[in-house]
Formats: C-alpha cells, structure tokens, sequence
C-alpha cells in the first residue's frame, strides 16, 4: 500500500559530498586500506571546506528551505552535528561504499545510526540494470525494503540513487556510442527500474537520477516514479562528474519538465577547486568561493528556466 505522507514537493538542491572511495583515491591515490590517521583527517578537512562552501551559498541568496547536504557520518559527523544545529536539510547515506550490490555501511544497526543524526532524508546508492540477474536485482531489493519500512515507520524521507552501467548489448545498440546510450536508453531503463523497485514494495519519496539532454526521457521517467497515485514522488538530477557544459545542457531541459524539483551536482561543482587548492594553485578561500559560486550557477539556471 502506498503510504499517505509518499512524496516531496518543495524545491531541493543538494550539495552531495559523501563521496568516500572518490576522494580517496582521486586526491590521495592510496586505497582505504592504506589510509593513514592524517589520510583520515584530510578528507575530513576537505569535507568541512565543501561544508564551508554550502553556507555561503545560503549568504548569497539560495533560500536555505531549498538547500541541502548531502554527507556521510564516516568523515562528515562533524558536519552533521553543525548543519543540525543551524538547521540545515541533511541528507545522509546509508551504503557502503565502493561495493556491487547496495549493503548498510553500519549493518544491522543502520537504524540508529539514522536516528541520531536525524536527517530529511536518507540516501541509497544502487548499482541497478533491468537486465541484471534476477538473483541481483532480489538481493538488493530486499535490503531496500528494510531500509524503505524503517523510513515509513520513522517519518524519514528515502532518496534512492540507481546508477544505470550499460550491458554491452545495450551500448552496441547505440552503436557503441555513449552519448546516444545516455539519451536515448539510459532514460527508458531508469523508468523501468523505477517500476520494478516500487512494484517490491520500496517507495522513495526522491528519485535521483543520472541527467540527459532528452527531455521525452524526463518525462518518462517522472511518469514512472509518479504512476499509481505516487503523484507527490519527484526527481532530482544528478552530475555524475560530467564536465560543467553537460551537467548545464542537462539541467536546462530538466527544469522544463514538470515533476523535477531539482539537482544534486557534487564533483562537477567541487572537484577542480579541490585539486587546484591540493596543488598549491589557489587558497582555501578561493577554493571555498569557486565552489560557492560553481553551485549558484548552477541553481541560478534550473530557476531561469522554470
């Protein structure tokens, strides 16, 4: 049964910077294994500077009621803690990172680690194909089941992120051709995964979804997400590290279409300052502005085209 409270209709722009494996090996090139307690402590220190970031977009004018985080409590508890306090949006994630098939980074005791943060909303990253084994897609929807109950029972909010990798069947029939695959199925089997997720009986109130310039592919999607009365279940799209001219060209056509609310753009707005800051090419404060003013760009052309 579809609960009553489903869904979520306020704008919602989200800073994600609960990359964990990513920043690991993109800015200290070691593997978690190898992390040193100072590894540790400066992706934490990196963190706190997207962090910093956030609040300035709050000064230079996104309206905090649309904002939000999105952190994990491994190297952003701090953060947590803080954006509770001055009542920011927090959203949290809940997998652990780097694996196949969505896990709890925290097992069986995810729950509390939810409830003493107290988050809008809770994150769950899946790597998901329609055409996976049958056995996969069961597995990983059964934990989301878990997660999705103890949301509903809980008054939490689910987001659930489906990454899409293309089977090579499904790249050779774009001709092998990437950016055909992104625009023209990708969209397609993010409405069908919707479908078999939700038909599991998990129901997030957030989809985020991988972008595309194919505006028909949105409203599939939006249709999807909102059949059988789920009519306040919304989209946001993500980045996906793509370089700042795709994730415009994508963001542009999705503000046109009715049913998304919003974007989670993360390393496309923070990565490159970051670099630039760990080379010795800029300071701290420029980083913190760069990436400020990077997000508001952002949110400026999803409210221009509105």
């Amino acid at each position: 049964m579809i609960p009553n409270n489903l869904g979520y209709n306020k704008p919602l722009f989200v800073l994600p910077f609960d990359h964990r494996s990513s920043f690991i090996k993109g800015l200290l090139q070691k593997e978690e294994s190898q992390l040193l307690s100072e590894d540790r402590q400066f992706v934490k220190n990196q963190k706190k500077l997207i962090y910093q970031a956030f609040q300035k977009t709050i000064e230079l004018g996104i309206p905090k009621e649309e904002a939000a985080i999105l952190v994990d409590e491994e190297y952003g508890e701090e953060i947590l803690k803080d954006a509770s306090l001055h009542g920011f949006n927090i959203l949290l994630t809940t997998e652990k990172t780097g694996q196949k098939e969505y896990t709890f980074q925290y097992g069986e005791d995810f729950g509390e680690h939810i409830k003493k943060h107290n988050p809008l909303f809770v994150k769950a990253l899946i790597r998901y194909n329609p055409q996976d084994s049958d056995d996969s897609k069961k597995r990983q929807q059964q934990t989301l089941k878990i997660l999705s109950d103890f949301c509903q029972s809980n008054s939490v909010k689910l987001l659930i992120e489906p990454l899409i990798h293309p089977t090579e069947d499904q790249l050779a029939q774009a001709g092998g051709d990437k950016e055909k695959y992104i625009d023209f199925q990708r969209p397609f089997l993010a409405a069908k995964l919707i479908e078999e997720i939700q038909d599991s009986g998990i129901e997030p109130d957030v989809w985020k979804l991988e972008g595309t310039k194919n505006r028909d592919g949105y409203e599939r999607i939006v249709m999807a997400a909102q059949r059988n009365n789920r009519d306040n279940v919304n989209i946001v799209v993500l980045g996906g590290g793509q370089s700042r001219e795709i994730v415009q060209e994508w963001i542009k056509t999705a503000a046109e279409v009715k049913g998304i609310i919003g974007f989670a753009v993360g390393r496309t707005v923070f990565w490159q300052p970051l670099l630039d800051l760990k080379e010795g090419r800029i300071n701290k404060e420029t980083a913190i502005n760069q990436i400020a003013d990077n997000f508001l760009n952002f949110y400026n052309l999803f409210k221009s085209k509105k």
